[in-house]
């Protein structure tokens, strides 16, 4: 499809984003364009970081200069032409922030729906719907009025003005408290100059400890220096410990003094987490955290924690199923909010449409997956307004049970029927043959892709010969050479979560799958049961920790040989080979880019002049093994450095990076850009192990082309020859028909799940399996017969 009409088309020429090589294609407007290809093509180059980039770019330089002082830096896309872009909305999989403010309500604005509702109609009347806010405090005092309405001239009226919150003031609106264990905080045989406070940062000495020592409290008469702390009275050990912030002069300067357990609940255990390794420790060593005793957990104040509407609560509602609270919406009979009851009730019943009516909106937003996360964030765009706009989804359909796959792809066809343009990158077949126009980017990933392999209609890609056209229509079969159990697993009275007191036996030495619909408790029966157990090696999605500096090599434990053999062969110091040591190039402190500072409008960070984007210094460049530097080495990809690294530990690691399909990621790329299916496979290659290991996978295809998917399912079967267990939580029905045993989780999600609904083979699955799970494995498989 090539409308002649260049306002119908988002016309690319020239992009050379990342491997793309000079990229030149036209993007139909108004209609939805699948962009597949195997993992590393390039595809997301192509629409997140070319389409979608230079969009929002040119939409933040309509802001004015001190608004886009306060934004991202980013610089223009490389690409020599790009016409026709509309305003693009990016849907993407990046999980929602962890601040423990934020929960499902808040994200999606539902909440705020919620708490105009309980204002209009609760009993007792709190008030405005702030006050069922477990975010804003209540406050009320005076001041002076600056300046008049219109901003002009100052007055010096007195005026007063009253915030009404719903926060509980005793947990300040995070539902849970610490308890403090006060002997890890300090040593009662000691006294405060023997060292009794055990805090970091405390001994004595110390800022911190003065506060409490001889030009603080104890100058101040409030505490014996000299006195064991297991002699202390009352009123010493409250002031000590539990003394509310308190304005004191310390050291000739006016301070606010706390006790210590105050103190670490507040700096501990508030919004923020301690980032220091050693206060992490601190913090896991000196307490638990429970609900608040005051609120319950429920995060509001007694006001709005007892307020009801039709005799509920508003933490009664926001800890129901969502899709049972929209039945409770629905039921409200009063006719003077029927407007807003209906439109929370259609928010409502969003979630379920997009596969998430098991959530709960107290839900914590920083607990969402990768794939619940980017549907949460779908749900605000649903009932929007906007038209002719560029929606962009990666892989929407990232922990969808085939069941919900379907209705994934009827409200991506619903937006574009809004008049919309809708970009996918996408691996399912069935959201390929949904799609209006096909763009396949190939032929292989990383330095063998970067160009258009195909586009045009999905019957043209059957023909086309591409890997994503062969493919398209290839099923695995059915195992039917099944593996014995070596033994079993046992699981008794599971209930984490929706789990209803299940009874189950996970065999060993064979590769069973855990299937379901999303949110019927297969994680919970698996995490929940498995996790921490000795021997058992979880291996999830979740982000790996590291900076911007840090990559595959460094990660997976590459680097460490590769820099060994290269001080060796050229008889100097490990430690030169380095991007975050002796041999960092000075100007860019081996990042090989600068970054602007902080409120500089100048575009996003710039390729080093000192060392051109190699990292190291000039003299350490000099050096070489097997006829290539070190940056030489950083910019192969892992495949490439199988070739050059044919021994030792390196040769180890490279094995199990390619065998878990990550060949084309460059040794040298960021962790910042790696998908969570990518991150995964990249934990699973590095924790590899001793045989006899039990290996828990949390959907590990995320990400992957069908080719590579088989791929995968060969490295699994792998493991389990080298003596591991496998138990993989999964969706995908290539791994689902591979497994030796499969246990399926339902029927439904939320409260409609939580029960085991079949044990047996795959082979008897389809046999006369009576699941969701069994209905589309009997489909697939008929499908490829």
């Amino acid at each position: 499809m090539h409308p002649a009409d260049s306002h119908d088309v988002i016309r690319v020429r020239g992009a050379r984003v990342n491997n793309l090589r000079d990229v030149d294609v036209d993007i139909p407007k108004r209609r939805m364009t699948v962009f597949s290809g195997v993992s590393g093509s390039g595809k997301s180059s192509l629409v997140f970081g070319t389409v979608a980039a230079e969009s929002q770019r040119l939409i933040n330089e309509t802001y004015s200069a001190f608004l886009q002082s306060f934004m991202p830096v980013t610089s223009r896309p490389e690409v020599e032409e790009l016409d026709g872009l509309s305003a693009a909305i990016v849907v993407d999989q990046e999980r929602l922030g962890a601040n423990a403010r934020s929960t499902v309500g808040t994200a999606t604005d539902t909440y705020a729906l919620l708490r105009i509702l309980f204002s209009r109609l609760s009993e007792p009347h709190v008030g405005p719907s702030s006050a069922f806010s477990f975010n804003q405090a209540s406050a009320s005092g005076s001041g002076r009025v600056v300046v008049d309405k219109d901003g002009k001239a100052p007055h010096g009226e007195v005026a007063t003005f009253e915030f009404i919150g719903g926060m509980c003031p005793a947990c300040e609106g995070l539902g849970h408290q610490a308890a403090i264990d006060e002997d890890v905080v300090v040593d009662r045989s000691l006294s405060l100059n023997e060292g009794a406070i055990l805090v970091p940062g405390y001994g004595v000495g110390t800022w911190g400890w003065k506060m409490y020592g001889d030009e603080g409290a104890a100058a101040d008469g409030k505490l014996d220096m000299d006195k064991k702390l297991g002699d202390y009275s009352a009123r010493e050990w409250h002031w000590l410990m539990h003394q509310e912030p308190t304005k004191v002069k310390f050291a000739g300067i006016n301070l606010t003094y706390e006790g210590l357990v105050v103190r670490i609940r507040r700096t501990l255990f508030g919004d923020k987490e301690p980032r220091q390794k050693h206060m992490i420790e601190f913090k896991e060593r000196v307490a638990t955290t429970g609900p608040c005793r005051e609120c319950g957990g429920t995060r509001l104040n007694e006001a709005a924690r007892t307020a009801t509407v039709a005799g509920t609560t508003i933490s009664e509602c926001t800890a129901m199923q969502v899709s049972d609270l929209a039945e409770w919406v629905r039921g409200i009979p009063d006719t003077s909010v029927a407007p807003l009851v209906s439109n929370l009730a259609a928010m409502l019943d969003s979630f379920t449409e997009i596969g998430l009516g098991y959530l709960s909106l107290d839900r914590e937003a920083g607990t969402l997956s990768g794939g619940e996360a980017q549907r949460v964030k779908m749900i605000r765009q649903l009932g929007s307004a906007l038209t002719d706009v560029t929606y962009v989804f990666d892989e929407p359909t990232v922990g969808l049970h085939p069941h919900d796959v379907r209705r994934m792809i009827a409200l991506l066809e619903s937006l574009r029927d809004k008049g919309n343009t809708i970009l996918v990158v996408e691996h399912k077949p069935e959201v390929i043959e949904a799609a209006d126009h096909v763009i396949d980017i190939g032929p292989g990933a990383g330095n063998d892709g970067g160009t258009v392999t195909y586009e045009g209609d999905v019957a043209g890609l059957r023909a086309s010969g591409t890997t994503t056209g062969h493919y398209l229509d290839h099923r695995m079969p059915v195992r039917e050479d099944l593996r014995e159990p070596t033994g079993v697993l046992q699981i008794r009275g599971a209930s984490t979560h929706n789990l209803k007191d299940v009874d189950v036996d996970l065999p060993t030495g064979v590769l069973v799958a855990v299937t379901g619909v999303a949110g019927s408790g297969k994680s919970s029966l698996v995490h929940g049961s498995l996790g921490g157990r000795e021997d058992v090696l979880v291996v999830d999605q979740s982000a790996i920790r590291g900076s911007r500096r840090s990559n595959p090599a460094t990660y997976s434990g590459l680097l460490d040989p590769i820099r060994t053999a290269f001080a060796k062969e050229n008889g100097v110091k490990a430690a030169l080979f380095s991007p975050n040591s002796e041999g960092a190039c000075p100007s860019c402190n081996g990042q090989g880019v600068i970054y602007p500072e902080q409120g500089m409008l100048v575009g996003g960070p710039s390729r080093c002049e000192t060392c051109g984007g190699r990292r190291f210094r000039e003299d350490v460049l000099e050096h070489t093994l097997h006829g290539l530097n070190i940056a030489e080495v950083f910019d192969l990809s892992v495949a490439q450095a199988a070739e050059v690294f044919t021994s030792g530990k390196a040769q180890g690691i490279l094995a199990r990076l390619v065998d878990v399909g990550l060949g084309y990621l460059r040794l040298g790329q960021p962790l910042t850009t790696l998908s969570g299916g990518e991150r995964q496979r990249l934990k699973l290659a590095s924790q590899l192990g001793g045989r006899g290991t039990t290996i828990v996978l949390d959907e590990p295809t995320a990400g992957l082309h069908l080719a590579d998917t088989e791929r995968l399912v060969t490295m699994l079967h792998t493991l389990v020859e080298q003596g591991h267990s496998l138990v993989v939580i999964e969706h995908n029905l290539a791994v689902v028909a591979n497994a030796d045993r499969v246990v399926d989780i339902g029927p439904g999600a939320g409260h409609d799940g939580g029960e085991v609904v079949f044990e047996g083979t795959p082979a008897e699955m389809v046999a006369h399996g009576a699941t969701l799970t069994a209905e589309h494995l009997r489909e697939w498989v008929g499908a490829g017969a």
